[in-house]
């Protein structure tokens, strides 16, 4: 049975993880107007611990970027160690990311 409050849609975008330690380069695997789905870039040590918040910085096409404010709600390693993914809800999704996301339907 689905839990998910909204429907995912498959994508492949490059954000950023704001305000962390060195390179915080994540790809963005899907999405939803409440959730993200990421894999951290290999080998970076940022810490993703259940219940943090963080902001992200999504680059889209043209240039424009949006910025999200996100809480981890789970992150596990691969089965290498060298990246992770994480699962992130949007903490009141901005009106730019919503109207973003209607374009991908």
């Amino acid at each position: 049975m689905e839990r998910r409050r909204a429907r995912r849609v498959t994508i492949n975008l490059k954000a950023e993880r704001i305000s962390c330690i060195n390179d915080c380069s994540v790809f963005i695997e899907n999405i939803s107007e409440t959730g993200i789905y990421m894999i951290t870039a290999p080998e970076k040590k940022n810490n993703y611990v259940p219940g943090t918040e963080l902001d992200l910085e999504l680059e889209l096409s043209g240039g424009k970027s949006i910025n999200l404010n996100c809480k981890v709600k789970w992150a596990e390693k691969s089965t290498d160690d060298k990246s992770k993914s994480v699962g992130l809800e949007i903490v009141n999704p901005p009106f730019e990311y919503k109207e973003f996301l209607k374009t991908l339907h």
